[in-house]
């Protein structure tokens, strides 16, 4: 199996010496290729950061990032361009759609911006719009759409151009328990049916039960690891043994999707 991403002694450090925080402090992990890895903590343990750092929206104070082997930190320019267009798909909290462009403008978005060919878009988009259920709402603006079908359309937009790796950050967070099942399932259906790399950020038990590694993050470290590879181990079953690491923490859900 390949590693797609590897992330070396990671620090984002913010203020002054002697009176900084330490977002992160010295993160080290591997993403293989077609893994679903969970990224868990408390409110402000540094999750958000880590993805930030990866999507290369914040810059981190020292330690290695390196996708495909390739350190982005190094990238500039076109070859920066096209890593965050084409190397990462990122799926939003808040969907972060764009108003007044309807769904299927915004899912195309990304391919008219990279120059993909238009059957290619047309035949990408159709697949995308099938799997996720959203095909009806393609031609409607985001106030005119649910949560849950907001958050799909943003989905598709994420995997349109069939990146790398797709960044998840609190995929789950705007939506109710029914729309956030669907959209695990979609998903997790795209990691075992397309073999898709997700990281995803997650404060969210029964989003994280999904996954099939989960790294839990506590004051910028990585202090646990739970896998899914227990033989027959059911997803409600992970999702218990993920209760129990996240009361460590203080935080938690009631109840399993």
């Amino acid at each position: 199996m390949n590693t797609v991403l590897e992330i070396d002694s990671l620090k984002k450090y913010y203020g002054k010496p002697g009176n900084q925080t330490k977002a992160l402090n010295g993160i080290t992990l591997q993403v293989m290729e077609g893994e679903f890895l969970g990224i868990m903590g408390s409110s402000g343990s540094g999750k958000s950061t880590l993805l930030n750092c990866i999507a290369t929206v914040i810059q981190p104070s020292s330690g290695r990032i390196v996708m495909r082997g390739t350190q982005i930190q190094s990238l500039k320019g076109k070859k920066l361009a096209q890593y965050r267009g084409r190397a990462i798909g990122y799926l939003f909290q808040n969907f972060e759609l764009i108003d007044n462009l309807t769904g299927r403008e915004n899912i195309m978005l990304p391919m008219s911006l990279h120059n993909v060919p238009d059957k290619e878009s047309r035949d990408r988009l159709t697949r995308l719009a099938s799997y996720l259920e959203i095909t009806d709402v393609l031609d409607k603006f985001p106030s005119q759409m649910s949560g849950g079908q907001k958050q799909r359309v943003a989905a598709a937009r994420a995997l349109i151009m069939d990146p790398g790796i797709i960044l998840a950050d609190e995929p789950t967070g705007a939506l109710d328990s029914k729309n956030a099942k669907t959209l695990m399932k979609k998903l997790a259906g795209l990691n075992e049916e397309e073999n898709a790399t997700i990281l995803m950020v997650t404060h969210d038990s029964n989003a994280a039960s999904y996954c099939k590694r989960i790294l839990f993050i506590q004051d910028g470290q990585i202090f646990h690891e739970l896998r899914r590879d227990i033989p027959d181990e059911t997803r409600p079953e992970f999702y218990e043994r993920i209760l129990k690491v996240m009361s460590q923490l203080g935080g938690g859900s009631a109840n399993v999707l």
